[in-house]
């Protein structure tokens, strides 16, 4: 099975390449599955409806949050009815929304995918740590692969929750920070992992976002407006292929067999 995540899509810039690279990619390197993190895809700062149903259009199988799942106030009313728009699953019960959804890919091997938050240098929600634990035990014995899409801001709470979840899912990708880290490895019980995929988008600015006002925010401290920047449009993606023959692991999923980054420019 090969499954491909998609970096933080951030604004019309990211939707772009998402558009002109996606499908040819898919295609040329056999891909069953796609999955992307589509937080800030509305002008950087969240998803809305119609946003979420084009990406979905343009061949993702699942969309995941982060802190920013809640910018756009109308997609408040769109989570409970798109079960494919995951937010993350450890924001306290009662939010629309789920943070997991599984489904059968193009191969017939039945996946999940589930959406947790860091609470470092974050909003202090509940421990994503024990929402794994609960949710994994959710699923049925019959899902071959499992990915977790950790959105954190620390390395080191990204890093430990790959080393918890190791041998339990198939796959644990890092998300929010916008910069792809050259960490990508298959670990000891068989879960591929990398601390973040890095940013679908703009990198001619900071993190997705034009660098005059950042860099006038961070001489000055004042508040600023934040547009979503131009130039050097990049898909940062990564690969993670299934050990379809290997032995299950200790959770009786898949084993990840190999995990690469990939990046992808418009031409």
């Amino acid at each position: 099975m090969r499954v491909l995540f998609v970096g933080d899509i951030v604004g019309a810039p990211g939707r772009l390449i998402v558009h002109d690279r996606l499908a040819d990619v898919v295609s040329q390197r056999q891909i069953d599955l796609v999955i992307a993190n589509g937080e800030n895809a509305a002008s950087g700062f969240g998803i809305t409806p119609r946003l979420a149903q084009e990406l979905l259009n343009l061949g993702i199988h699942v969309i995941t949050g982060g802190n920013h799942s809640w910018d756009r106030k109308e997609v408040l009313e769109y989570l409970p009815h798109e079960p494919r728009l995951l937010r993350p699953a450890n924001f306290p019960e009662g939010n629309p929304g789920s943070g997991m959804y599984t489904g059968t890919a193009k191969n017939g091997m039945k996946y999940a995918v589930l959406n947790l938050q860091g609470r470092v240098f974050m909003t202090q929600i509940d421990d994503p740590f024990h929402k794994a634990d609960s949710e994994l035990e959710k699923i049925t014995t019959d899902v071959a692969f499992v990915l977790v899409d950790m959105h954190a801001e620390a390395t080191s709470e990204k890093v430990a929750m790959g080393w918890y979840l190791d041998g339990r899912v198939t796959a644990v990708v890092g998300t929010h920070t916008h910069v792809a880290t050259a960490d990508e490895r298959v670990l000891p019980q068989g879960t591929a992992y990398i601390t973040d995929v890095g940013m679908t988008g703009p990198h001619r600015g900071v993190i997705g976002m034009d660098r005059e006002g950042i860099i006038k925010k961070f001489l000055n401290g004042l508040p600023a407006r934040f547009d979503v920047a131009s130039g050097d449009v990049q898909m940062n993606c990564v690969l993670v292929e299934t050990d379809d023959d290997g032995p299950p692991n200790a959770a009786g999923r898949l084993r990840a067999r190999a995990i690469e980054r990939l990046r992808f420019s418009i031409d």
